[in-house]
């Protein structure tokens, strides 16, 4: 047993009392603001946060405030968040043409509000690649860890699963870190000592509040623009409807470097943008949008890593946690676990599960799918496909990492949290025979691993692309063929940043927000 000592990297605080925080049937008809930034989520709060320093800022999201919601606030309470399918409810709940479960974040603070709390910065290369400032983005990241990221506590079930990551071979051993290094670490947490959820949302504490207007229940059913004039579309303001479904329209002011910044995330943002008449021309004359720019590539490149996991009964009480530990394998599979909680996708469950699921994800993933609009109603859902499994080089780092967590279901390490006479292959078929998927089932599942990865596959919400750069943004988010207008959010991604996306989706809200005023300023 590796010792670990538990220290927490902040203390907690009640929940903030925003001044600058109303519902959206409050908002005047008519409004004007330097920044319009739609979707309150991982990246939308950090950004509004940091423009709010030196311009006016109007902050528009859909859902409702996570404070004073337990579901959100208490870890304990992941699974029930998840099974809460009320038409208010934090999590949006659809299923992918690919027949898996999934849901949508809708909610202030967006997916860190829902998800699994496990905080990791990106590959050393992520940043270089993508032409970041390496100075600003390692800045940016502790921005976002002095507010929301802990050190997990590290009880009896996520030990051992630390130790057989270590005893099957899945090395070096880091310790505790945010650093993406090959080998098995400790992570962070946006889940505090007291079991209290940390989210997106906290980074408003940072907002100068005269600069911030955040609205509430705010749904943008399109951005407009003013092509009079003009060599190309200029983007000026947007429309919204509260929870009545009054109309409001939020315009930009006059000036050079105002600017409208869509941060909805990977369904949301590509969404809107065909809402708003950006996208491929046929399919939006389908649906009867007035076409401002064709830009076939717009929700194209949708990706997500596909999560298989191998649930594992246990003949002693479990902790309740959610993700601390990850072992980085050398092969591009991610191995991480969850205890005392159902992490089944399709049929997520309020009940405390005696047991653990151990799961695998894969880097990247290479296989990419498209969305598209089913209505013209931004609370639906679109229609997505992300092909999981499409190329053979994703189905066999899912062979792999299965493999990896059978060995450490067999390790001597993991032995007190499994039935002895319960085998490998007895714990494949249970796991199968679960309502993970809405896929067919097949018979040979615990003797084929490649049939086991197809047959139950989940999602663990690392969805990205849809305006990726290069296609739909350039190197500085601004949105190509028109003007005024960026995307700011993982949308933007080819591929999943680190083991879990969310440290440095909050990081690029800062990183932008910063650089947005930084050349806001040079211009004065």
């Amino acid at each position: 047993m590796i010792p670990i000592f538990y220290t927490s990297l902040f203390v907690y605080t009640a929940a903030p009392n925003y001044s600058f925080m109303r519902n959206a049937t409050a908002a005047k008809p008519v409004s004007y603001y330097d920044y319009i930034v739609i979707g309150g989520g991982t990246a939308g709060c950090p950004l509004a946060a940091s423009l709010s320093q030196n311009a006016s800022v109007l902050l528009l999201e859909r859902g409702d405030s996570p404070y004073g919601n337990p579901n959100i606030t208490n870890s304990g309470s992941f699974s029930a968040e998840l099974a809460d399918l009320s038409p208010t409810s934090p999590s949006q709940r659809f299923i992918s043409e690919d027949g898996v479960v999934s849901t949508r974040a809708r909610v202030l603070g967006g997916g860190t509000c829902i998800n699994a709390g496990f905080y990791t910065r990106a590959e050393p290369y992520y940043a270089r690649e993508a032409g970041w400032d390496g100075r600003l983005v390692n800045e940016s990241y502790q921005w976002v860890e002095k507010k929301v990221v802990f050190r997990p506590p590290m009880q009896r079930w996520q030990s051992a699963l630390r130790d057989g990551l270590v005893e099957v071979g899945v090395l070096p051993y880091n310790g505790f870190t945010y650093d993406h290094l090959y080998g098995t670490k400790i992570g962070g947490t946006i889940i505090d000592q007291n079991s209290q959820r940390h989210t997106a949302a906290d980074l408003l504490e940072y907002a100068n509040p005269s600069g911030l207007t955040v609205l509430l229940h705010a749904s943008v059913h399109k951005i407009l623009f003013r092509n009079k004039g003009k060599a190309r579309p200029v983007a000026h303001g947007v429309v919204f409807r509260d929870a009545t479904d009054a109309e409001h329209i939020a315009y930009l002011r006059n000036g050079p470097k105002n600017e409208i910044i869509v941060s909805a995330g990977a369904l949301g943002s590509p969404q809107l943008l065909m809402l708003s008449g950006v996208g491929p021309a046929d399919h939006l004359k389908a649906h009867n949008i007035t076409v401002v720019l064709d830009q076939p590539l717009v929700g194209q490149g949708m990706s997500d890593n596909p999560m298989n996991a191998i649930f594992v009964p246990s003949p002693v009480p479990v902790e309740v946690s959610l993700l601390q530990v990850v072992g980085i394998t050398q092969f591009g599979s991610y191995i991480e676990g969850a205890s005392g909680v159902n992490f089944a996708g399709g049929s997520p469950s309020p009940r405390p599960y005696r047991g653990g699921f151990i799961f695998e994800k894969i880097i990247g993933p290479v296989s990419t799918g498209h969305l598209e609009l089913r209505t013209r109603n931004p609370n639906d859902t679109p229609s997505v496909t992300f092909n999981y499994f499409k190329e053979p080089e994703d189905l066999q780092r899912c062979v792999q990492g299965i493999s990896t967590i059978e060995k450490i279901i067999e390790s001597k390490s993991f032995s007190k949290f499994k039935y002895d006479n319960m085998s490998v292959e007895t714990l494949l078929n249970m796991t199968a025979s679960m309502p993970l998927n809405l896929l067919p089932k097949h018979s040979n599942t615990s003797t084929s691993l490649e049939q086991f990865c197809r047959d139950t596959v989940m999602t663990i919400w690392h969805y990205h692309g849809g305006c990726q750069v290069g296609k739909v943004v350039d190197h500085d988010y601004k949105v190509l063929g028109v003007d005024a207008l960026r995307v700011v959010d993982g949308s933007t991604f080819y591929y999943s940043p680190g083991t879990n996306p969310q440290a440095t989706v909050m990081m690029l809200g800062r990183y932008m927000g910063v650089r947005i005023l930084s050349e806001r300023l040079a211009s004065n």
